[in-house]
């Protein structure tokens, strides 16, 4: 990711992420112009095309398997690196050639990690597309890593650390946070990756990194924009078609997480900080992990207890009782193992942190014990849908959302389903939930804290 663009695309990610489950494609219109397509290449990539012809552009987008929890063990942050090393030259172009190609014909182009994959991505007239498939084909395979490369950039990732993560406090609290939330899981460990192990990544452990994972049969290409399916499946076999299968990985296994069954706390205190704030996180299943019906009802009660400002922890903090400057609630369902749901708070005027967590208690609380109405989650129901429209409204959104999923072990076919699935969840499901969930002693809360008057 070009350093100056990382706070915006983790921003960006984490929109994505929050609406990788909520396709709504039942409610596109209908015609040719949203039949999506997917195939695969005889090397092992799988591809899928979005049709639509709004506007002559293209988003174009490559996803491999692989992210930060893939990392092999004293190695964090070689995903992350990676993909810096990826705009880096190639046998075939020099150092910043993709990049003013990108830029020349008006078009825009960068990358994200995450925990589950790496994806990078170009939006440019659609004219241009086999172009960039013959870009980024080209640097799957023939990166220059060289340790000039490797030195210059391990010195870019060490000040992206240090500026957007160990200069921030609430980037700090979050690490802890996931470092005590998870207890074997990799996701405990931070994407951007720790210090004192990112400082002695070399070249050798880029190599084996870029052989082992950058593959085609590793790779889910996206492509939305104004564009045919079989133009693009002819073009993306004249570009990606012609790279050899990599050898096959085995299944993205990982260490399984113990019961979780204790209370834990996280506190930071710091004098950059004005305003206190808490989370709570409990660990739940992902939309990969759920038996049949729970993750979406994770969703609705995400969105139930705190989605926006006609949730309930809005309604009764903000609006109501007046206790609290924010409240609200997440659920990122799009991951390739288990994940988390998170409610959160900040108090306003004369009440205090406290005031505010116990309000949150309390209606995480009713919702277990009392479950919610009908009417509530029909609402809930049609504000996903709202907001699935809106994202399908950008080529960028659509993409990030195949993308994601397929990464994650799902299919399209999971997307064209999901409407049906959010129709059928009721209220006793998100009440189930929530009561085998999100128990309060099996939460890790953060608190972060402004220094007191006076200490050091």
């Amino acid at each position: 990711m070009k350093p100056d663009l990382y706070r915006l695309c983790v921003a960006s990610l984490a929109l994505f992420l929050g609406l990788a489950g909520m396709p709504a494609l039942a409610e596109a219109p209908a015609g040719k112009e949203w039949q999506v397509s997917s195939f695969v290449l005889d090397n092992g990539m799988e591809v899928v095309v979005i049709p639509d012809r709004r506007a002559p552009i293209a988003t174009h987008m490559v996803w491999y398997k692989v992210g930060s929890a893939d990392e092999p063990p004293g190695k964090s942050g070689i995903a992350h690196f990676f993909e810096h090393l990826m705009f880096k030259g190639t046998r075939n172009h020099a150092a910043g050639e993709f990049d003013r190609a990108v830029a020349e014909i008006g078009g825009n182009n960068n990358a994200f990690t995450s925990y589950d994959y790496t994806a990078y991505f170009e939006m440019v007239p659609a004219d241009a597309l086999e172009r960039m498939m013959a870009f980024e084909a080209d640097r799957m395979r023939n990166l220059l890593l060289t340790e000039e490369v490797i030195a210059t950039e391990r010195d870019v990732v060490l000040e992206e650390r240090r500026s957007r993560v160990d200069n921030d406090p609430s980037a700090l609290l979050d690490e802890e946070v996931s470092a005590t939330l998870w207890q074997n899981q990799p996701y405990r460990i931070p994407v951007i990756g720790w210090m004192q192990e990112m400082e002695q990544l070399n070249r050798a452990d880029a190599q084996a990194f870029y052989d082992r994972y950058y593959t085609p049969n590793n790779a889910v290409l996206v492509v939305a924009g104004d564009v045919e399916a079989e133009a693009v499946k002819a073009m993306a076999e004249r570009t990606y078609g012609k790279i050899a299968r990599g050898p096959d990985l085995p299944p993205r296994l990982r260490p399984v997480e113990p019961e979780q069954n204790t209370r834990r706390t996280v506190t930071l205190t710091d004098g950059r900080v004005s305003v206190p704030s808490f989370s709570a996180q409990w660990v739940v299943p992902s939309y990969s992990t759920a038996e049949p019906g729970e993750a979406e009802a994770l969703d609705l009660l995400a969105e139930i207890l705190g989605g926006g400002t006609r949730s309930r922890l809005y309604q009764e903090l903000v609006v109501k009782q007046g206790v609290a400057a924010s409240a609200g609630a997440s659920y990122s369902g799009t991951m390739l193992d288990d994940t988390s749901f998170a409610v959160y708070g900040a108090p306003r005027g004369d009440a205090s942190l406290e005031d505010v967590e116990q309000a949150v208690a309390k209606e995480v609380a009713r919702i277990a014990s009392d479950g919610v109405t009908a009417d509530e989650l029909e609402k809930a129901k049609k504000r996903f849908v709202r907001a699935t429209i809106f994202a399908r409204d950008r080529q960028s959104g659509m993409a990030n959302i195949f993308g994601s999923t397929l990464a994650t072990g799902g299919t399209v076919q999971d997307l064209q389903e999901w409407p049906e699935r959010i129709a059928k969840v009721t209220p006793e499901q998100v009440k189930a939930a929530a009561a085998r969930y999100l128990l309060p002693l099996r939460s890790t809360t953060g608190y972060l804290l402004p220094q007191a008057k006076g200490g050091n």
